[in-house]
């Protein structure tokens, strides 16, 4: 799910993510992209070039970056090169490798009402369809519960709550814990950046003070944001809250 800048880091810290076969062979089957936000796909230029596997957005995100970037072009080059899959709010796809053999995983794609990325020009912010800017992933397998993945929340409407309450394990969006937290160095807000801050009276905190049935865990974590302190006040909040905080190698059973 996404393609950060750290994938590198990511993979060389997961055993189940080595090679199995032969020192080129790698078991990354696909990515799902949920936005077009540096920090989600950067990582698709630090994957081994030419190396073949499956990657999902929307067509919206097809166009910024495989269409309008020579960059990321260069990814679906040659015979070896990554197959791109359009997928669209609403519309459920099974995640399946690069050959077209399926997983088993059946995805949801929820638009989240999000912004795209500031490195879009502003005739195309005013062209492409608002809802393919930020997506969540649903996602479960046959006999299993069903996890929901919102790296990117801007703001948190009737329609989003109910539909985040229908999961049983929610991985939100904590990247911030108040909306003022960059402003004094960058000059944007949180909701600015498409980030639903924490705290306060439009804070996640409150606006999910009624999610009852789902595990709820933050991610996409701020280094600013001082809920990673587990001895800070803010950390003590969000957990009596009934909340958790994700740290790397978490594993969720469904």
């Amino acid at each position: 799910m996404n393609a950060s800048p750290d994938l590198r880091v990511q993979i060389e810290a997961t055993p189940e993510l080595h090679p199995r076969i032969e020192p080129r062979h790698t078991p990354i089957s696909g990515v799902v992209l949920t936005s077009g936000d540096l920090d989600h796909v950067l990582g698709l230029l630090l994957l081994r070039e030419f190396q073949p596997m499956r990657v999902y957005g929307t067509p919206s995100l097809r166009k910024l970056l495989m269409d309008d970037n020579s960059m990321f072009r260069m990814l679906l080059s040659g015979s070896r090169a990554l197959v791109w899959s359009d997928i669209l709010p609403n519309e459920d796809f099974e995640l399946c490798d690069v050959s077209g053999r399926g997983s088993g995983i059946v995805v949801n794609p929820i638009a989240l009402l999000g912004h795209y990325p500031r490195y879009v020009d502003a005739v195309a912010m005013t062209e492409l369809p608002q809802e393919e800017a930020v997506l969540g992933l649903a996602m479960h397998a046959a006999d299993s519960g069903r996890l929901i993945y919102a790296p990117g929340l801007a703001r948190a409407d009737e329609s989003v709550k109910a539909t985040l309450s229908s999961a049983d394990v929610l991985l939100m969006d904590g990247t911030f814990w108040t909306e003022d937290e960059l402003c004094a160095t960058i000059g944007r807000s949180a909701s600015q950046m498409g980030h639903l801050p924490i705290s306060g009276e439009h804070g996640s905190l409150k606006a999910f003070a009624g999610l009852q049935r789902p595990r709820k865990v933050f991610i996409h974590i701020n280094n600013t944001n001082p809920i990673l302190d587990e001895d800070s006040a803010e950390h003590q909040q969000v957990r009596a809250a009934g909340w958790e905080v994700a740290e790397d190698g978490m594993e969720f059973t469904l």
